[in-house]
Order: C-alpha cells, then sequence, then structure tokens
C-alpha cells in the first residue's frame, strides 16, 4: 500500500490495537461475559464501542502533520502498556504514571527482557515503520475537516447507538464494572495521563506550616536515638514474627522486638506511601498537592531541634526530604556494601560517625530500603542469602511457578531480616547515652501472583490486601524500657490491633516527646496502646 487516506489509516490503528493491544482488558471482562449465547451480541458491541472510543481519541490527535508522529509515539506506549498490563496485569493510571516517571534508571533496567523485546517489535516497530514509510493521502483543507467531522460524528454515533440499544448490558457494566475500563488501552492511559498533566501545572502551593508552637517536653530528661526504616514492598503475611510458616526472621525473632500484624498503608505504591506516611494527612484526606504543600514531621523534628537525617537507597524520598539533609547510597562511591547493586546495609557504614558527630540534641534517622523492590526480586540479596530454593532468576515473573516467585521474595524478606537485625545491633551500641528506638514500617505490600496479580500499585478499592497489609516492627533499647516499661508491656499486648500508616506521624511525635496541637495521642500507637490499659 503506497498511499493511505488519514481516515482508513486512524481506523485501522484503532482496529489493530483492539486485536493485540487488548488483551488484559477482553481477558477482564470474559471473566464478567464469559462466551455463551446470550453474551455474544454484547462482546461484540464492546468491541465495535472500543474501537470506536479509539477512532475518536485518534481523530482529535491526528491532523494533516502531526498524524504520523502522534501515531508512532501512539504505537511505542501503547506496545508499553500492553507488556505490562498482560506481563503483571497492572493499571496505568495517574498514580502509577507518577511512579513511572519517578523511577530512577536501575529500577527501569530490572524491567527490560525479551518478552518486552517482542511486543515492542510486533506491536510499536514494525507497524510504525509501516506508518512512517505510508504516504498519507492529504485532501484541501476543507475536505480534509469535512471527513474528520464525519469520521468523529460516525464514530460516535455508532458507539452512543450500540450502547443505547443494549443498555441492559451496558447500564451494569458502567456502574458494577467500573475496574473493567481501567485495562483498556490507549483509552485509559490517555485519559490518566491528562488527568495527570492537569495536576502537574497546577499553580504550586506556598508552603503551609503546621507545629509551629512544637516544642520538646520539659519532663524529657533523655536524649533519643530512632532509627526509622521505610521498607520497600514488604509483606506483612510473609514476615515470621507474624505467624508465616517459613523462617523468613531468624535474627529478628532472638531479639525483644515488638511485630504488628495489622497494619494498613496508605497508598499501594511508593509514590503516594511514603509521603502519606509522614504527613499529617492521612489516607482518607490525602491530596498529593496539599501534602507536598504542607510539612510533614521531620519538618517539625527538625524546628524543635532534632538532628534529622534522609539516607536512600531506594529512588528517592518522593519530596519528604526535601527540607532535611538527604544523602543517597544507591552508588558505590558512597555506599561500601555493592556487589550486583548497592545493598541497604551500607546504609549503616557512616551512622556511628554520624552520631558520634551530634554530641547534642535528639536523632532521628530514616533510613529508605531497596527492600524487596519487584519484580527482580532475586537481584534484592546477596547469594549467601539464597536460602529457599528454586528461585526466579527473571524479571518476567509469569513465567515462574509460584513457589519459585514466593522463594524469591522471601530470601529477600530474609535479607530485610539481617539488616534489620544490624540496625538493632548499632543501636545497642548507643543505649547507654539513648534511649534507642529501630521503627521499622513498609510502604506497601505486593501481589505474587495471586489471582494473576503481580507487583502492586493497583487502585485501592479493588487492590488485594497482599498489596495494602505492611508489616511494623518496633525494638526499643533497655534505657527506652526501664523509663517507659508500661508503655512497652501495653504494645506487646496491643500487637494485633488494627492501625495504618496514618498513626506513624504522631507516634513520632509521642516518641521524641514532642509538644505540639497537631499532636493526637489517640493516634499515637504507643499513648493509645497504653491508656487503653487504663
Amino acid at each position: 500500500m503506497k498511499s493511505i487516506g488519514q481516515t482508513k489509516l486512524i481506523i485501522f490503528v484503532a482496529v489493530f490495537w483492539l486485536l493485540l493491544a487488548n488483551g488484559r482488558f477482553f481477558g477482564q471482562v470474559l471473566a464478567v461475559y464469559p462466551v455463551n449465547l446470550s453474551n455474544s451480541v454484547f462482546l461484540l458491541s464492546l468491541f465495535i464501542v472500543f474501537s470506536c472510543v479509539n477512532v475518536l481519541l485518534l481523530a482529535l490527535l491526528c491532523w494533516r502533520y502531526t498524524a504520523k508522529p502522534v501515531l508512532m509515539v501512539l504505537l511505542l506506549v501503547t506496545s508499553a502498556t500492553a507488556y505490562f498490563m498482560d506481563s503483571y496485569h497492572i493499571i496505568i493510571d495517574d498514580v502509577m504514571l507518577d511512579n513511572i516517571i519517578k523511577t530512577d534508571t536501575a529500577e527501569s533496567l530490572d524491567l527490560l527482557s525479551l518478552k518486552l523485546f517482542f511486543y515492542l517489535t510486533f506491536l510499536w516497530l514494525l507497524p510504525a515503520l509501516w506508518v512512517y514509510r505510508v504516504a498519507i493521502v492529504q485532501p484541501p483543507f476543507r475536505t480534509a475537516l469535512w471527513e474528520k467531522l464525519q469520521l468523529m460524528a460516525g464514530a460516535l454515533a455508532l458507539a452512543v447507538g450500540l450502547i443505547v440499544l443494549l443498555g441492559q448490558f451496558y447500564a451494569p457494566f458502567f456502574r458494577e464494572h467500573k475496574p473493567l475500563r481501567f485495562y483498556s488501552n490507549p483509552s485509559y492511559y490517555l485519559y490518566s495521563l491528562g488527568k495527570y498533566l492537569s495536576q502537574s501545572t497546577k499553580q504550586n502551593l506556598p508552603l503551609k506550616s503546621i507545629g509551629l508552637d512544637a516544642k520538646i517536653s520539659s519532663t524529657d530528661a533523655y536524649r533519643e536515638l530512632i532509627i526509622f526504616v521505610v521498607g520497600e514492598t514488604a509483606r506483612a503475611d510473609h514476615f515470621a514474627l507474624n505467624g508465616y510458616p517459613r523462617p523468613t526472621n531468624p535474627l529478628l525473632s532472638q531479639q525483644q522486638v515488638i511485630s504488628f500484624s495489622n497494619v494498613w498503608a496508605c497508598g499501594t505504591s511508593t509514590a503516594v506511601s511514603v509521603p502519606c506516611l509522614f504527613s499529617i494527612y492521612g489516607r482518607d484526606d490525602y491530596d498529593p498537592e496539599q501534602v507536598h504543600a504542607t510539612e510533614n514531621v521531620l519538618d517539625i523534628l527538625q524546628r524543635v531541634g532534632v538532628n534529622v537525617l534522609w539516607l536512600d537507597n531506594n529512588s528517592d524520598s518522593k519530596g519528604v526530604a526535601e527540607r532535611v539533609p538527604y544523602e543517597s547510597y544507591k552508588t558505590p562511591d558512597k555506599n561500601p556494601m555493592c556487589d550486583s547493586e548497592c545493598r541497604d546495609v551500607g546504609m549503616l557504614s557512616h551512622l556511628q560517625a554520624y552520631i558520634n558527630a551530634h554530641p547534642k540534641g535528639d536523632i532521628f534517622i530514616v533510613l529508605h530500603q531497596m527492600g524487596n523492590h519487584g519484580p527482580a526480586y532475586f537481584k534484592r540479596y546477596p547469594p549467601q542469602f539464597e536460602k529457599f530454593t528454586p528461585t526466579c532468576q527473571t524479571n518476567q515473573l509469569e513465567q515462574c511457578t509460584p513457589e519459585q516467585i514466593n522463594n524469591s521474595f522471601d530470601n529477600a524478606i530474609l535479607y530485610t531480616d539481617y539488616f534489620l537485625n544490624k540496625t538493632i545491633e548499632l543501636l545497642k551500641k548507643n543505649s547507654q547515652q539513648f534511649e534507642a528506638i529501630l521503627f521499622y514500617i513498609s510502604d506497601h505490600g505486593e501481589s505474587l501472583g495471586e489471582n494473576g496479580l503481580y507487583l502492586h500499585g493497583l487502585p485501592y478499592f479493588i487492590a488485594p490486601d497482599a498489596q495494602k497489609q505492611v508489616p511494623l516492627i518496633l525494638w526499643f533499647s533497655d534505657s527506652f524500657d526501664n523509663y517507659h516499661e508500661n508503655h512497652v508491656l501495653g504494645l506487646k499486648q496491643k500487637s494485633q490491633q488494627l492501625y495504618s500508616h496514618d498513626h506513624v506521624f504522631h507516634t513520632v511525635l509521642g516518641l521524641l516527646e514532642i509538644k505540639t496541637d497537631v499532636y493526637d495521642p489517640k493516634q499515637d500507637i504507643i499513648r493509645a496502646s497504653v491508656d487503653a490499659e487504663k
């Protein structure tokens, strides 16, 4: 074909996408509307309706000089979207787009695979070359505009007509099965992109200060040293401390830790959960613009004289540590514990020197782990921690058995156990000068193939518990235990009580004995546990 009209080109691409780039969408639809005589007409109409939706989108985006570049770019993004949805069963919404944009190069490389190469070759490269080489017939402007209007009107009329004609199917489809539309490709990611861009282009709000009345209690006679570990992609139900039958916590099990088994994340992605974790706003009133325009608990700590430090072995702090000292441990020039990648335990290497260099004031150190970041779980631990075998040695999780995936994931938990134990040993060395505390909590969980789902990031209301339930572990030095005996006792008795990321802001203020109007003792895990005993 040496030449083609723009109308035909748009229709060809729209049908091509429905046939080859929407396997996950139609798989989800068929799970709800199986192929049978009563559903056959609806399923055929659905194919036509969503083709019409794609035609309308392309008609709006493709004009005389934009058609080829727009189609070539969309073919690339749509092929990648099809790959990730088919392989990991994720949804590309505005939150996932934020995660993608904020993912660093190393994390992106973990996602490369031979399967991705095939998707890009057959769903992007070959059709894009054809689009590039074919000549698009360019009629006079008025004729082209009239043809475009006819195309759009025809697609809209056909889609609306079918929806009205088969209203008994489409009414429950739109009302009761909204998540199905999240898998439509490219329409949903284009909608999400528009939503993301509209949020990103909003005028930045001035930073709102909170806790201006904050001060350390006059009765606080001891210095506190708190190491707050932000875990990555750890599941509460894979911790032996919470009843998991595998020995994934052999070292922590020998420490006097308190493990909370009923804790829920603010979001299902790092970009949401980490800012929310340190924010005064809880999950119910979480708004990314508002959260980033409001001081967090680290600002309050620094204002009252606490020595705050954020060390990061993940991508970054997602904006949380913008106003406090920050150091990245992602490269060997800073992290002395690097092999195939830089290890979390390397963040401990210079901490004693930092503690010694701050002889006055409390100390609050955040360690942001690489943890169990997927899908390449086998890379998240050194070889000597490969205790559970056989493992999944690829980022193509669907190619591995459930046993292999779980083994790799559990080996990464085993390494986190080692890392946290080393952190506790460091705290013990400083327990004569401080009330030393370890506070560990993961940002979100992870799907490991249950019900065909992998990774994380699904919208909260449809995400499985595996992506939302997280581990929380506390350890207190003897100096704290002796001074706050009732607190620790109360915590042990309440370790199965319902908690969430919403409690972290207030618990941190309580641990450092900071008095301020924004502190809510009912949201302080430790204080609430003691009060409940009274």
